[in-house]
Formats: structure tokens, sequence, C-alpha cells
């Protein structure tokens, strides 16, 4: 099965923190909120660990969402990770995986992987591909 949505993120939380190691670019976690449009219907809590160079447009981040709301009709919650690099003007060795045995109801033994596209205009597009016992 397929199912796209768009979703709109808000409430960033950034948490200080100081590494004993340095490194090129800065690495940093915060938490955030996505409201889903579309055959992804709901919200999530988002964990997004980043190091990116805001002088360069570069760097990688690593998400863990915990969904809550419908995917194709279905209700129930389940947590997806995903992972993409950037250089500034692409986004590459992007991907993205339900995390197994995290459905809960009507999403309980959902698998399957997905992608996240950003238009120029910046609207974010979620799509996942996707399987749920008969």
């Amino acid at each position: 099965m397929h199912a796209t949505s768009t979703f709109a993120t808000s409430d960033f939380r950034p948490e200080e923190r100081e590494s004993a190691v340095v490194t090129g670019v800065d690495v940093g976690i915060m938490t955030f909120s996505k409201t889903f449009a579309g055959d992804i219907e709901g919200r999530a809590e988002t964990l997004f660990t980043s190091a990116y160079s805001h002088e360069t447009g570069t760097g990688t981040y690593l998400a863990m969402e915990s969904f809550a709301g419908s995917i194709g009709g279905r209700s129930g919650t389940v947590n997806i990770a995903h992972t993409a690099t950037t250089t500034g003007d692409d986004r590459t060795h992007h991907l993205m995986v339900i995390v197994p045995a995290s459905g809960t109801a009507e999403l309980a033994g959902i698998t399957g992987t997905g992608s996240l596209d950003i238009d120029p205009d910046g609207t974010h597009h979620f799509t996942l591909d996707y399987e749920l016992p008969t």
C-alpha cells in the first residue's frame, strides 16, 4: 500500500549540550511536533539529532517519529525512523523505515519504508510504502 501526506512542524525545543569531542560541524539535539494531512493524518513528536554546518548548509540528520493518527484510514500509533544528508543543494543517502513491532491498534504489525521530500517552496511531503496484516 502507498500513502502520501504533507506536514507542518512546530514547537521546536532545542536541547543545550556540550560535547567533549569537537568536530567540523556542530551536533545538535531537539524535539518538535509535526501535523500530517493527507493519506497520513495525525501528529508526531520527533526526536531530531543533526550534525550540520549553517555556514555551508552541509550535514546529516537522524530522526525518530512517534506518530499517532491514521495511515490509509487505519488508526493507531507507530514509530518511524529516517535520515538524510544534504550539501545544501541536494538530499542524498535518504532512508526511512517503520520501526518493527511499534504499531498499535489498527496499525499493529505494520511494516514498510518511505521518503521525505521538500518542494522548492518549502512544502514537506511524507510518503510511506507499507504493508499491514490482513
